[in-house]
């Protein structure tokens, strides 16, 4: 913010004002920045440098590896992760990290359970820590599967041979068209 713009006029031609209040505005900016950064910091969905300190309290692998991204997403639904474990609860969890809808389908008389991604087509980028957070919040005895959905021939027949050549194979099986 440039504060030598809120006083009046006549300070305009006064070097000694201006220089003062550009310093003024350089720390200003710098407390509001610090501020933002902090406030940013508190909540695990924005927060990048305090990430690690969020996995060791839910006691999750640091890993630094990984995008701030899917860090986040795990640490999220570890937070949701909290309590008895819920059809609801998996439902929410498999959400978040596929950024779209999920159904969870129970079949008690063979012990497992299938989560079946409808909300997206192909496998979501972070299966492999969403499938981690399951198995620490599902139940044991408990097994489960994972299904994914993706175009069939009746979903592509609409196009010609050249649309579809505009696409790859993975692009095809994929991508809404």
């Amino acid at each position: 913010m440039e504060l030598i713009k809120l006083l009046p006029d006549y300070y305009d031609k006064n070097v000694t004002m201006q220089t003062l209040q550009t310093l003024l505005s350089e720390v200003t900016d710098d407390l509001e920045n610090g501020l933002s950064s902090t406030i940013s910091e508190c909540f695990a969905s924005t927060a990048s440098g305090l990430l690690s300190r969020y996995e060791q309290l839910l006691g999750l692998e640091v890993d630094v590896s990984k995008p701030d991204d899917f860090r986040r997403e795990r640490i999220r639904a570890k937070i949701s992760g909290v309590g008895t474990t819920t059809k609801e609860m998996v439902k929410n969890v498999a959400g978040s990290y596929s950024n779209g809808e999920v159904e969870v389908i129970e079949d008690a008389a063979n012990y497992r359970f299938v989560i079946r991604f409808v909300g997206t087509l192909g496998i979501p980028g972070n299966v492999a820590d969403l499938k981690l957070t399951i198995e620490e919040i599902k139940p044991a005895h408990l097994a489960v599967e994972y299904e994914y959905i993706y175009n069939t021939w009746g979903d592509v027949a609409a196009l010609t041979w050249k649309q579809a050549s505009a696409y790859t194979w993975e692009g095809i099986r994929t991508v809404g068209l």
